[in-house]
């Protein structure tokens, strides 16, 4: 018997990307939304589930997977009607670049950096020298995304992709960590616009209450 599979997100978190997923492939989705602000990804419930202590997480029958690109390219493979991610050769090993960067680098050492300067020492007292290098590190990296995203209107290939989803994680974030994301990077500014343009994006920022340029 058939399951219906259930995404675990939080509002705002990097779980928004696979969020907007599910309503691109026109699948029936459940959606349970745990609060990482609030603890709730360091429940015990939630931590049997997925033992990161993180969102999102995909599950689907016996299978559960986590981490946003996996997520993202499970559902575009298997969902290939949606075209969510061009399969050619060179298109696919240019997603799978993004994603690795973006989550790797970009997610885990500087947007931590800012807002979880903890993970990287247990003094206290250099927390501030760690955000302030958090803050060098990524608009070093918004500078190498501004500077691909002005060559072209989409990310990867000629449409509209699953990495165009997960930047725009990355663009809301600048703007909440206080980067005028407008003047410094215009490029990627109409990158997000056309992003915006999807209904399936507009559903979803929609649902979790949250905007983009805030």
């Amino acid at each position: 018997m058939q399951t219906t599979p259930t995404l675990y997100y939080s509002p705002g978190a990097c779980s928004l990307a696979p969020h907007i997923a599910p309503e691109e492939v026109g699948r029936p989705f459940l959606l349970v939304q745990v609060s990482t602000a609030g603890g709730g990804t360091r429940s015990l419930a939630h931590l049997r589930l997925n033992a990161k202590g993180r969102v999102p997480v995909l599950v689907s029958g016996d299978s559960v997977l986590t981490e946003a690109p996996a997520i993202l390219v499970h559902l575009a493979v298997t969902h290939p009607q949606a075209g969510l991610m061009a399969m050619a050769p060179d298109c696919l090993v240019r997603s799978l670049e993004w994603f690795n960067w973006l989550s790797g680098s970009v997610h885990a050492v500087a947007v931590r950096q800012i807002w979880r300067p903890e993970t990287f020492t247990k003094d206290h007292s250099p927390h501030d020298g760690i955000i302030a290098k958090g803050k060098d590190n990524l608009t070093a990296a918004f500078e190498i995304v501004e500077e691909r995203i002005a060559r072209t209107d989409w990310a990867v290939g000629d449409g509209y992709s699953v990495v165009d989803a997960h930047l725009l994680v990355f663009f809301r974030w600048g703007n909440r960590i206080g980067l005028d994301m407008r003047r410094l990077y215009p490029s990627w500014t109409q990158h997000t616009l056309r992003v915006l343009t999807r209904p399936a994006v507009k559903r979803e920022l929609t649902r979790e209450a949250i905007s983009v340029w805030q």
